[in-house]
């Protein structure tokens, strides 16, 4: 394909997209296919002569959108919202374009030196102590990071490395396996799996600790286990304070949370993926009380700052422990600036990188702050609405207080009739939703997600619920 050929499908391509995110509303928001439905559609194997991109156009419909759940239909209302927008889309044009693997400052200065500003301008967004920031002249800064979960293993990992050293200049005698076997880590029993997962990854031992009936993580709770461990022999070295948790968006009590890491030098974690994007509006700054006790934060611009996927951003008040945990420099990757700007490639798991700072630039410039926050303070007034609708309704209760775009809702009885009236929601296949289950209780939650969700939608999900809901309720 040649640049006029490109140029041609180019545009194709953005007027169809354009045609699509426009006219999502009319779509199905979860196809009704089985699975093994795509095979049947295209060849056994791959054409040995090109075929004119014209084909390729005519083939999206029928193979490749018969299949897609669209996320962003204002009808969507599973898990989080994963966010985007036209300038996101462009900026991703780009840097597929320009396809540099950033893993150096030398191999494509742009994408590190403007990962560096970005995330300084997030960080000022948020407020975030200036420790986390270049830009304040010390040793802290941020870095984009793939997932949410990748930051969590990552902070793990710089937390280990401290401990490590730390415990090794106490007990020389002891050896790594020994240092290792001891080591614990704590989260609330509600933090996101991909916790878990990081301990797994990493090799040590974490603990789920029970929460209050907030469904927060308090600093007594976590006191009590580390001394419990401590009496035991272990070695506690990490904890994940959860902003936002996945169930039911439920917040730790960060401020506790901090001093009892400061007091046991304990590296404090902040996992904010989904709620994080809030507190670039100054009245939910509140829940973020205690950052500054903080040795890492992390949330994710792709889920709700209308910055498409991969984006999530992390800080670090001392990168150095990453950057020592995962520093293998062979002779191919040093270059004569080493030193004078971050190589990315000592501050995550993989090597390469994409150039994805040009995403959160082209938002930031095109959008302006003021339109991001008045973005999320509207989700955040459509998920009180949908509240709202709820609490008029005798028959349904809220299962957790409503503070950011989502809604935990149930039909008042049993985990049954809840599983029955998920069934029936998505079995028609007009709004989609996800359950879940804290302390025994089954709930359904809706989370606004789509930029393109109105008041009208969320009357017409209502109705949609309200219908099932009558439906299940004649059946039993």
């Amino acid at each position: 394909m040649e640049a006029k050929e490109f140029k041609d499908f180019a545009k194709a391509m953005a007027d169809y997209i354009a045609e699509y995110l426009e006219n999502i509303r009319d779509r199905q928001v979860v196809p009704s296919v089985k699975p093994g439905y795509l095979r049947p559609l295209i060849p056994d194997q791959a054409p040995n002569k090109p075929e004119p991109w014209t084909a390729v156009m005519d083939d999206i419909e029928r193979v490749v959108m018969s299949g897609v759940t669209h996320w962003h239909s204002p009808r969507f209302h599973a898990y989080f919202p994963t966010a985007n927008s036209y300038p996101s889309i462009v900026a991703d044009m780009l840097s597929g374009a320009i396809a540099c693997i950033g893993f150096t400052w030398i191999a494509s200065p742009a994408c590190t030196e403007l990962e560096v500003v970005m995330m300084d301008w997030l960080g000022q967004m948020l407020d975030l102590p200036k420790e986390f920031l270049a830009c304040s002249g010390g040793e802290g800064g941020g870095v984009i990071q793939g997932t949410a979960s990748e930051a969590t293993l990552v902070a793990l990992l710089g937390a280990k490395a401290r401990t490590m050293q730390r415990v090794k200049e106490q007990h020389p005698e002891w050896t790594e396996v020994q240092i290792l076997s001891k080591l614990v880590g704590y989260c609330n029993k509600q933090a996101h799996s991909s916790v878990e997962r990081a301990g797994l990854l990493g090799g040590v031992k974490l603990r789920s600790l029970k929460h209050d009936n907030k469904r927060s993580l308090r600093g007594e709770t976590l006191q009590e286990a580390i001394d419990e461990d401590i009496r035991n022999g272990l070695i506690p070295f990490y904890v994940v304070a959860t902003l936002g948790t996945t169930s039911s968006c439920a917040f730790d009590a960060l401020d506790e949370l901090g001093d009892v890491c400061q007091a046991r030098d304990v590296w404090l974690h902040v996992d904010a993926a989904y709620a994080g994007s809030a507190f670039i509006c100054p009245e939910y700054r509140y829940l973020m009380k205690g950052v500054e006790k903080a040795d890492s934060f992390n949330f994710n611009p792709h889920k709700w700052m209308l910055v498409n996927f991969d984006c999530s951003a992390m800080w670090l008040k001392q990168p150095r422990w990453i950057v020592d945990a995962f520093n293998v420099d062979p002779l191919y990757l040093k270059h004569d600036q080493q030193g004078s700007a971050p190589d990315y490639r000592h501050w995550q798991i993989p090597l390469g990188r994409r150039f994805r700072s040009l995403k959160i630039w082209f938002v930031l410039r095109l959008y302006g702050v003021e339109n991001i926050q008045n973005h999320i303070r509207k989700q955040i007034a459509l998920a009180q609405s949908f509240e709202k609708l709820c609490l008029d309704d005798e028959k349904f209760e809220i299962f957790e207080e409503v503070t950011m775009g989502l809604v935990c809702f149930r039909l008042k009885g049993s985990n049954d009739i809840n599983e029955a009236l998920l069934r029936r929601i998505n079995g028609r296949g007009k709004i989609h939703l996800v359950p879940s289950k804290v302390d025994d209780v089954y709930f359904l939650r809706l989370a606004i997600c789509s930029r393109y969700t109105e008041e009208s939608d969320i009357h017409s999900s209502w109705k949609e619920i309200k219908e099932s809901a009558e439906e299940v309720l004649a059946e039993n």
